[in-house]
């Protein structure tokens, strides 16, 4: 998989609106938290997704269980913040149930060349090994 370019990188985070944030933490020092509320402060939508606080509230939404509960939601990035080995199941799950997705975008030391291989031949951008509250500020965004 070809590393994406400033330039499409750009055009990722211009066009997202709504961002399903996969392995959210309500511990405000955990990366997932920081970055969730990072990119809300940015104006995006960030759904948090997390079985074991599904139904409470975060960022002015309700956290999800699973990819599956936002089917209707628009969600156009998934936003992983889980073990490699978990990425297959995620990518496979979003691309069953969000029709909207453009980008599965894998956080900081997060690759998986098969998952990124499977949503590339569905037409959805990825992006691995980087952060978007790193990116969105090196790209001036």
């Amino acid at each position: 998989m070809i590393e994406p370019s400033d330039e499409t990188l750009c055009a990722i985070l211009r066009e997202t609106r709504t961002i399903a944030l996969v392995g959210w933490s309500p511990n405000p020092d955990r990366p997932s938290h920081e970055v969730a509320a990072f990119l809300k402060a940015k104006g995006y939508r960030v759904i948090p997704v997390n079985p074991g606080q599904a139904g409470q509230q975060a960022l002015g939404e309700t956290i999800a269980p699973d990819l599956a509960a936002l089917a209707g939601e628009g969600v156009d990035m998934v936003d992983i913040f889980r073990r490699t080995d978990h990425v297959p199941a995620v990518v496979r799950e979003a691309l069953a149930h969000l029709p909207a997705l453009k980008t599965i975008w894998m956080q900081l030391g997060i690759r998986h060349a098969g998952a990124a291989d499977e949503a590339g031949a569905q037409g959805v951008a990825v992006v691995q090994d980087r952060c978007p509250a790193i990116e969105i500020p090196r790209l001036g965004l």
